[in-house]
């Protein structure tokens, strides 16, 4: 299953953010199911900490390779740096997949 068709499904199904600053506020919280994030974020110390953050809190973190593409699968019509999900959904089983 793809970073963007997870997206996608917890869009449809659950519920996600959107942004970089949201993003890091879910982390923190706790509330983060998955985050993905975009490879091609300049400059790339905007989402530099993701990572980091995911990796301190156990949440389950993908790169994405393009901000375009992950504002698509976000229901959006710009680019997205970064996407959070808060409710899986139907996207539950996908999200348990990633290793």
């Amino acid at each position: 299953m793809d970073t963007y068709s997870i997206i996608e499904k917890a869009r449809r199904t659950g519920k996600i953010e959107k942004g970089t600053n949201e993003v890091t506020k879910a982390i923190e919280r706790g509330t983060a199911k998955f985050v993905a994030y975009a490879s091609d974020v300049e400059p790339k110390e905007i989402i530099q900490h993701i990572p980091l953050l995911c990796k301190e809190k156990n949440i389950k973190c993908q790169e994405a390779d393009s901000k375009q593409k992950l504002g698509i699968a976000a229901g959006l019509a710009v680019p997205a740096s970064s996407v959070v999900v808060i409710e899986a959904g139907e996207a539950e089983a996908d999200i348990s997949g990633i290793k």
